[in-house]
């Protein structure tokens, strides 16, 4: 399965910007382009509404059977990770 997973939306501005999530080493990375760049620039660390919106995604895959139940999990590990560090 692949393990690229990508969407697109619109920052506090109104420009849109594409998003990226990879699965590298066990971690799901994020990066962005906005609109006219050229280049990717990696968002670390991530953002916990842009990792709320990628479980969201990967579930939809999943129940799709095109992202496998494990993604959805470490999705799910990371955002518990992010709210013990915020507390």
């Amino acid at each position: 399965m692949r393990n690229r997973h990508a969407w697109t939306e619109r920052d506090v501005n109104g420009v849109k910007r594409e998003i990226v999530a990879t699965k590298e080493r066990g971690r799901w990375s994020l990066r962005f382009k906005v609109a006219g760049e050229e280049y990717w620039t990696s968002i670390d660390p991530i953002e916990r509404d842009l990792l709320t919106t990628l479980r969201d995604i990967l579930y939809r895959k999943y129940q799709r059977r095109r992202a496998s139940y494990e993604d959805v999990q470490m999705a799910d590990r990371m955002l518990g990770e992010l709210g013990a560090r915020s507390e």
